[in-house]
């Protein structure tokens, strides 16, 4: 509960002020905040005071880092993503059928997964859905979804943070992967003693975000890298142009005509998908779609995203 007593009545506060609340708790800056709200900076703060003001409480501590909550704007933010939550389920209940779901949906994952595989297959998404916009975002570090980077997130470790809901969605495979040229040049690895003797394209060590995406290293830690690259789309074409050999996904790598296998049947590596959408919007109509329908797609290409 706030310290001071809120007057009775509808005119306490503006509760369009709320949102301006919300967004600059999960920004944590002014002009982040206004950028999502397409507002100026001015405007945000001016808000922000004026709820300060009719609460007669104060919300947000100024640090070197940005804006902090306060305790009482701590319990604030609770009950407005509460009632932020209610308006949009209101908006999706009353105002529109189920069938007729509409509205945008940001899905967040890492490049290669989203460009190879997703890009395509949410095609077949829009077909049921044509009112629903998916926005997919493509990050090299883990979106946080508490702060509303995004709606849902798939990635390959389960992410950490207050109410979220995350779930195993699936698994993937990756394998070595090189071109005709680089192999007619260096000769095809017979076991996997004699990979030290090979060229390989790699990620740039220190800019990987999450570790687990340095999958490489799960086969060797290379001493020859030729070419490193924080992007995958970037690794694979490196690869089939013939800089050297590679660890891709099978899902990317075996639609790519340009590469050959490499020791197919004694290296495979494997790395887990998971799916995390923020507890308040798990039940929206159009999360729920997405959502539902994702976990339907990984379950149907379980064997293409295992098997060459």
């Amino acid at each position: 509960m706030l310290r001071k007593p809120i007057r009775q009545g509808l005119d306490m506060f503006n509760w369009n002020d709320l949102t301006f609340f919300l967004e600059l708790a999960r920004q944590a800056r002014l002009m982040s905040a206004a950028r999502r709200l397409k507002v100026d900076h001015t405007t945000v703060s001016r808000r922000i005071s004026d709820l300060e003001k009719d609460l007669a409480v104060k919300l947000f501590e100024r640090k070197p880092d940005g804006f902090v909550l306060t305790d009482d704007g701590h319990r604030l933010f609770v009950i407005a993503e509460r009632m932020e939550t209610l308006s949009i389920s209101i908006a999706e209940t009353v105002g529109s059928a189920p069938a007729q779901l509409a509205g945008r949906v940001r899905l967040a994952t890492m490049e290669g997964i989203a460009a190879y595989y997703l890009a395509d297959k949410l095609v077949a998404f829009n077909a049921i859905h044509p009112n629903i916009v998916v926005e997919l975002v493509t990050e090299r570090h883990l979106i946080n979804l508490t702060k509303r980077e995004a709606d849902i997130s798939i990635s390959f470790v389960p992410p950490i943070g207050p109410r979220l809901a995350v779930r195993k969605a699936s698994v993937f495979n990756l394998g070595l992967y090189a071109s005709e040229t680089y192999l007619s040049r260096r000769g095809m690895p017979s076991d996997r003693t004699q990979l030290p003797e090979h060229d390989f394209v790699d990620y740039v060590t220190d800019l990987v975000a999450i570790s687990k995406v340095h999958w490489l290293l799960d086969v060797l830690e290379p001493e020859h890298v030729v070419f490193r690259s924080t992007s995958m789309a970037v690794q694979q074409n490196a690869i089939a142009s013939g800089r050297g050999i590679g660890l891709l996904p099978l899902f990317s790598a075996k639609k790519d005509p340009r590469l050959v296998p490499v020791l197919q049947d004694t290296i495979v590596v494997e790395r887990e998908l998971y799916i995390s959408v923020h507890e308040d919007i798990q039940f929206m109509g159009r999360v729920r779609a997405l959502t539902r329908f994702l976990f339907a797609l990984f379950e149907s290409d379980a064997e293409y995203l295992t098997r060459l």
